[in-house]
């Protein structure tokens, strides 16, 4: 296109188009994007851009803002904050997301997730619903995310599929757990389930910034559901297929041995260590969730659209739940049949009965009021001394958060920890045969 072309077309986008022009006109995007340009965003190539019919630009800030050329931005939904930048490294599709101060999205997909302050992805990533990437959170290039957690400075590399986790550890960007090039955490099994949440690192001492990072090498991968401890490193290239509780580890995973022998459809051989560490996914949700509404909620009432990337996150936490509360639902389903396979393992074959009669009972348990409730007298001894210590020191999220005196932290930790114990615990005399959770019940919070 010329360039007296494109100063015309532009002119015609910013001070109107005639009757006689309005061949096929989007009068609607038009007016929304020269809105946006006269209230302070910065877009040097305003007709290669997209802007949705729905968009309410009054969710998006005119300070800082710039959003380069081939960029498209649906869903009335979306909230764009100070200082973002959308699609420096190529164009960036934003669809119903909400985007704290200074995210900086560099090129891809990015659908129903929300990005807290200085989170970023580079080139080719491809973000779908219910992810949630906390301050300082961030990615190279080609990433692929779903329904996944990072709290503050988790960095992923290149070339990754990290779907289905939840990940923390680390207390700067010079400190950070860190997922090496070319990882996949591999969520979906022969049989077709998803029951393969993993929790690396958790939500109560997550929360706190103060634990060691976890390190996961390059070209590896971790099968689901797994969780992993605080501190720990795995080698390149080793396939994580087993909890590692303890921490400061380094994992050097075994290669698989040849061989070829008969399949057994829907054996599962492993029910107790799938059933236990969802339920332990959904209680940290639920823990996270808890602090959501009673810690991070203070450090939103102030921030610019805050009222509404605070309503994402907890719909994004919602979503989270019941999609492990469905792929749960979804394996039980499957029991009756799993058990046909059972010749005389009448342990086994029992196990897997409780599991399929008592998914609704487990069900209204974790989505009952106890987690509300759990830790009540640690809740408010730890947010009496949170509150006085914020109202001293000031400062935003990560610098309250890490400025608090040791005892005040464990303070936290035992509230969420509580959360946590009791709702496994319980999942655990619901579902005695599988023999789950073996320290909760021996050792109540």
């Amino acid at each position: 296109m010329d360039i007296g072309l494109k100063r015309n077309l532009t002119s015609k986008i910013l001070f109107g188009i005639s009757e006689e022009e309005k061949v096929d006109p989007k009068p609607v995007s038009y007016n929304k994007i020269e809105q946006l340009i006269r209230k302070g965003v910065t877009i040097p190539s305003p007709l290669t851009m997209d802007l949705g019919d729905e968009v309410n630009i009054d969710q998006i800030s005119g300070n800082g803002v710039k959003i380069y050329p081939g960029c498209r931005i649906y869903g009335q939904r979306t909230v764009i904050s100070a200082g973002v930048q959308l699609g420096y490294e190529a164009p960036v599709t934003v669809d119903n997301c909400q985007l704290g101060p200074k995210v900086e999205l560099k090129g891809g997909y990015f659908n129903q997730s929300v990005f807290l302050e200085k989170a970023s992805m580079g080139l080719g990533g491809h973000i779908r619903e219910a992810c949630l990437l906390e301050e300082q959170a961030n990615g190279a290039h080609c990433v692929g995310l779903k329904h996944t957690i990072l709290f503050p400075f988790v960095t992923l590399g290149s070339l990754i599929n990290f779907c289905d986790c939840l990940m923390a550890g680390g207390t700067s960007r010079k400190d950070h757990s860190e997922v090496g090039s070319s990882y996949i955490h591999f969520n979906f099994t022969p049989e077709g389930d998803k029951t393969t949440a993993s929790l690396i690192g958790d939500v109560p001492r997550g929360v706190m910034l103060n634990k060691p990072p976890i390190f996961l090498g390059g070209q590896g991968g971790m099968v689901g559901p797994v969780r992993m401890s605080y501190g720990n490193v795995v080698a390149a290239g080793s396939i994580v297929r087993e909890n590692v509780d303890m921490e400061r580890q380094l994992v050097v995973s075994k290669s698989h041995s040849g061989k070829l022998v008969n399949l057994i459809p829907r054996a599962y051989p492993s029910l107790s260590h799938v059933v236990e560490n969802n339920i332990m996914y959904i209680t940290n949700l639920i823990a996270l969730e808890q602090w959501y509404l009673h810690v991070r909620s203070m450090f939103f009432e102030h921030q610019e659209f805050g009222h509404l990337i605070f309503s994402a996150i907890l719909e994004n936490l919602q979503t989270a739940k019941e999609e492990r509360m469905k792929r749960l639902k979804e394996m039980a389903a499957k029991m009756p049949v799993s058990s046909h396979h059972e010749k005389g393992r009448t342990k086994i074959t029992k196990a897997k009965q409780e599991f399929y009669e008592k998914g609704k009972l487990l069900e209204e348990l974790l989505t009952s009021d106890a987690g509300k409730t759990a830790g009540e007298e640690k809740r408010d001894e730890f947010l009496n001394a949170f509150v006085k210590h914020k109202g001293e020191h000031g400062g935003n999220y990560i610098e309250v958060i890490q400025s608090l005196h040791p005892s005040v932290s464990r303070g936290g930790t035992q509230w969420l920890d509580a959360i946590v114990h009791l709702l496994c615990g319980q999942a655990a005399k619901a579902l005695p045969s599988l023999n789950l959770f073996k320290k909760y019940r021996s050792n109540p919070v």
